[in-house]
């Protein structure tokens, strides 16, 4: 886990033997964690920086930095990456990126960076990292709306974020600490070092991320082991991070994680970690982002379904796929799995999608999302057409404590 500062693991495309594994997004995996061997020394120095307190989404942006999941970032955007990404959905650079990572201060801390280039980042009280302020910029807030989340509307989870955002951003690189705040989940804290390193001992090459901050139900297990079939292995991502109110807490969702993996896939070819990241609910937006994530933890394919990072009715049913025909595929580098709503259908006998299936809907199996919740929350297990019984008693205990 520990890596010396500003450490940068390159990938010879010819000479490595990881070469069999994708190249990380740039080309390049950037890690910023202070090595044990400096950190003392580093937090000494950095007590005396002007502090900058993080909220929970800053910093599990930092820690992603920090790791390598971000790559090429080193550190929170600057004006000139932040309007490109705004406009082109490109860092200045070129190299594709969709969603701001930004981090915002108010005016009078802005004003002491104008003769102190360094800023201590602290999170619930603690010390977490440091940055290199390189630029301070005005927040266009309205405009980042706009054009992330289609919306200005303040319904919307992530436009409610950025509205109470401060009115400045700070741009520059930074240097995590490796501060862990939580032990929970600490066996599935994997690094994009360490998933490459398990993904080449396991000796695959062509891996599948799957990105989800739900329990996985039918469809979802239907499409999984579809993507399986033509990959060597998959890697399950969970998002653990923030998620908006009414999301089922993620120590409840990893508990039907495990026992579905434990029944119903072979165990030689799931790896199961966590993504720590905060939810955006981005949408088209931030599956671009989720895709270019799991390329740097070693995938070489990344399923896409129904409204990726979807809420309410901002996006379109599928124009979290739609994006991605607005790059060339070599520019992204990770290739997506377009799958379409997949269901039960008695006639068939089996999971299928619209693609497949002739018959109309009286045939299908389906609830809404509302029904699911009615039937959880009075004790009901779920037929087995939607999910597994184990899944389904997990979700209905946690229903029944939680209506």
């Amino acid at each position: 886990m520990h890596k010396t500062q500003k450490e940068e693991v390159t990938m010879n495309i010819t000479n490595n033997h990881k070469t069999q594994l994708i190249p990380p997004h740039g080309g390049t995996l950037k890690t910023s964690i202070a090595d044990t061997e400096s950190i003392e020394d580093l937090r000494k120095k950095a007590a005396s920086f002007i502090p900058i307190h993080l909220d929970a989404r800053q910093y599990s942006d930092l820690k992603m930095i920090g790791i390598g999941a971000y790559s090429p970032l080193s550190g929170f955007m600057s004006r000139i990456d932040y309007e490109n990404v705004l406009k082109k959905k490109r860092l200045a650079n070129g190299i594709p990126w969709s969603i701001p990572i930004t981090l915002d201060i108010d005016p009078e801390k802005a004003l002491l960076f104008e003769h102190d280039k360094w800023g201590t980042l602290y999170y619930e009280g603690k010390m977490a990292g440091m940055i290199q302020v390189e630029d301070i910029y005005s927040n266009n807030k309205e405009k980042e709306a706009e054009l992330v989340y289609r919306t200005k509307d303040s319904d919307h989870p992530g436009v409610a974020y950025l509205q109470q955002k401060k009115s400045y951003l700070v741009g520059g690189s930074i240097t995590y600490f490796g501060q862990e705040t939580s032990s929970s989940f600490s066996s599935y804290r994997l690094t994009p070092s360490q998933t490459r390193d398990i993904f080449l001992q396991k000796g695959w090459k062509k891996v599948v991320g799957f990105q989800t901050r739900n329990p996985i139900h039918r469809a979802h297990e239907y499409i999984i082991k579809t993507a399986m079939e033509i990959t060597d292995g998959l890697f399950l991502n969970p998002l653990i991070g923030e998620t908006k109110k009414g999301d089922i807490p993620a120590r409840v969702r990893m508990e039907c994680y495990r026992i579905l993996l434990n029944n119903y896939f072979p165990e030689n070819r799931v790896v199961l970690g966590v993504y720590e990241a905060a939810m955006r609910y981005a949408g088209p937006r931030e599956a671009i982002m989720h895709a270019i994530v799991r390329k740097n933890f070693g995938c070489s394919h990344f399923i896409v379904g129904r409204d990726h990072a979807g809420v309410g009715n901002y996006y379109g049913t599928y124009d979290a796929q739609k994006i991605f025909d607005e790059y060339e595929p070599d520019e992204l580098g990770i290739t997506p799995l377009m799958f379409d709503h997949s269901f039960w259908c008695k006639e068939c006998g089996e999971m299928v999608t619209q693609k497949t299936c002739p018959h109309d809907s009286s045939h299908h199996v389906s609830l809404s999302g509302t029904k699911v919740r009615k039937m959880l929350a009075k004790g009901k297990i779920l037929p087995p057409e939607i999910s597994r019984h184990e899944v389904s008693r997990i979700l209905s205990r946690w229903f029944q404590k939680a209506s």
